[in-house]
């Protein structure tokens, strides 16, 4: 009799389908006020000024969390992810940032050598 997925295995592979293929697919904005739609900021706040630290970090994190494909490709910038990642992967959760780390090798080294 095989074994039932834990929670935490449907989790990161629901997580695991949403990924690009490589992080350079990751246009999104630099900088500005961007407006997220609301099957990603249900919650509260919905228009972030990137330029803010903090507003920034919170949008990566609602992103990283909500986000599907098109999404992430649309709203997260390669280059912010990679910087904010040694904070941001503290502030997603465990199946967020194992998939992620997992599939680029860039982001668990950029939390390696942060460390």
């Amino acid at each position: 009799m095989a074994s039932q997925p834990s929670p935490s295995e449907l989790r990161r592979a629901r997580f695991a389908r949403r990924l690009p293929a490589a992080l350079s697919e990751l246009a999104g904005p630099e900088q500005g006020t961007v407006c997220l739609p609301l099957h990603l900021a249900w919650s509260g706040l919905t228009t972030f000024d990137l330029d803010q630290p903090r507003l920034r970090m919170s949008y990566y994190r609602i992103v990283l969390a909500e986000g599907l494909h098109d999404d992430l490709v649309r709203f997260l910038n390669r280059d912010h992810l990679v910087d904010l990642w040694p904070t941001l992967r503290t502030l997603v959760s465990r199946d967020v940032r194992e998939v992620w780390e997992s599939s680029f090798g860039e982001l668990a080294h950029s939390a390696q050598a942060a460390a």
